[in-house]
């Protein structure tokens, strides 16, 4: 068994500029979340921070950095290192300015220092919110950068055009789908370091095949192995730990984040470990989170469940139910990976998971659960009108996607829809996978038309018009 690369991978955007020019407002605009902290104080982020692109045409992985100020010394030279190691990862760069202190000497440098990556790097300009086009941009066309984007970040202006710019230009090769004929299930194995993810691998295995240490983060890359079981194929990704960005201190172990994230993206299904002994954390729970988000299929394990007590492991169960609601789907196995106890039960799991992604599901019976649920329980008024649910199709897979059609859908609140999620994974039977519920409001016929006649004004159009024929 040879260990092959990692594809499909996402291809990595880095934002790149001098602090305070709106780094962090831009990832959380192209993330869709606030996971970058935002506040007008120079400096403010000082390692790497990574997300799943969310505005374009195609996915990619967005890397927010710390500001180069020139500094030398102390935490800004650090900073300065983490922003250029971001560099080497990325396929394309955003070099962010600031349209409304102008030009800049740091800006002069840094374009120097960015233009002799040989990256693709985008211009932009922002904070350009209230400017002309033209005025924002004309202090930086001397940097003889191209382009240069004029947008908001904090507003959102002009960000969806630059994306689908920059997605035109990103590898394609890094998306290549994957042969119709390839059956193997692409297992990637998750969690925080030193869970035990290589000792699993090794342990399913039946050899050393990874490294695997008690020294948290022996594992630097995202590794993939393929193998055979019980006559399925898998291919089985080991993948370096996540830790809090305050806890990562080596710099190989930073480079290993964005191929744990494109591991995640990658697979069918994520193999997701907990540590026994250290209980449920808000990285596990964080992590878990991305994961679900992300659509993928999914299994738990704890790990080290040997050598854990009665009371330990009832508090271990308390946690999972306690912290982990969002995650009651997933089958959750109690394994020893050192020792192989409870391992063989994880596969079932794998296949059950991964064929529950992948269901293909009839409208017809999608449409008579819909009716069954809602007969279970009305939906709520809106305005003193029932919402109406009238029938169901699929709309994807991986994870499953269920789109409603109805009226004043719009209205529909969470509560419901969580409902409607649960009510059609337990009659479908499709555990192990997240699942997706969208809605369509039907549109209406006479939108955009005279008002139709009623009743009474037709019939009397009718006489109207006998009693003219009769006089004629």
């Amino acid at each position: 068994m040879v260990e092959e690369p990692l594809v499909p991978m996402l291809p990595v955007v880095a934002l790149l500029g001098r602090p305070n020019v709106g780094k962090s407002t831009l990832f959380n605009r192209l993330t869709r979340s606030r996971d970058a902290l935002v506040a007008d104080f120079p400096g403010l982020t000082r390692d790497r921070q990574y997300g799943y692109g969310r505005m374009g045409p195609t996915p990619y992985v967005v890397v927010d950095t710390g500001g180069l100020s020139g500094e030398a010394e102390g935490l800004d030279a650090l900073s300065a290192d983490q922003a250029r190691r971001a560099l080497d990862e990325a396929d394309a760069v955003l070099f962010l300015v600031d349209a409304r202190e102008g030009l800049s000497a740091q800006d002069e440098v840094l374009t120097q220092w960015v233009r002799r990556s040989g990256k693709p790097v985008f211009l932009v300009a922002n904070k350009s919110e209230g400017l002309a086009p033209e005025a924002a941009a004309a202090d930086f066309v001397t940097l003889g950068m191209g382009t240069v984007h004029a947008l908001s970040a904090a507003h959102g202006q002009g960000v969806a055009k630059l994306m689908e710019e920059v997605c035109a230009i990103l590898p394609r090769s890094l998306e290549e789908p994957r042969e119709e004929s390839d059956t193997a299930i692409r297992v990637a194995v998750v969690g925080r370091p030193n869970v035990g993810k290589s000792t699993l691998i090794n342990r399913i295995l039946g050899e050393e095949r990874l490294v695997a240490s008690e020294t948290p983060g022996t594992t630097r890359d995202a590794i993939a192995v393929p193998f055979a079981r019980d006559g399925q194929d898998y291919v089985l990704v080991d993948t370096a730990g996540i830790r809090r960005r305050a806890r990562v201190d080596q710099v190989i172990e930073k480079f290993s984040i964005v191929k744990t994230l494109q591991a995640i993206d990658a697979a069918d299904v994520v193999l997701f470990m907990f540590d026994g002994r250290e209980g449920i954390t808000e990285q596990d729970a964080s992590l878990l989170g991305l994961v679900i988000e992300r659509g993928r299929a999914l299994v738990l394990a704890v790990n080290k469940w040997d050598g854990l007590s009665h009371g330990a492991r009832e508090r271990i169960r308390a946690e999972l139910a306690r912290r982990l609601p969002f995650a009651d789907f997933a089958r959750t196995h109690f394994i020893s990976a050192l020792h192989g106890s409870g391992v063989g039960g994880v596969f079932e799991s794998l296949q059950a998971a991964h064929a529950a992604g992948r269901a293909d599901l009839s409208t017809p019976q999608l449409s008579r659960l819909l009716q069954e649920a809602v007969t279970v329980h009305q939906p709520p008024l809106v305005r003193g009108r029932r919402i109406k649910l009238r029938y169901a199709h699929q709309g994807g897979r991986q994870p499953p996607v269920i789109v409603i059609h109805g009226n004043q859908t719009d209205s529909v609140p969470d509560t419901y829809k969580r409902y409607l999620i649960n009510y059609f994974r337990k009659s479908l039977g499709l555990f192990g996978t997240p699942m997706r519920v969208e809605f369509k409001s039907g549109e209406n016929p006479f939108e955009g038309r005279p008002n139709p006649l009623t009743t009474r004004q037709l019939n009397k159009r009718r006489r109207m018009i006998s009693h003219f024929k009769k006089n004629d």
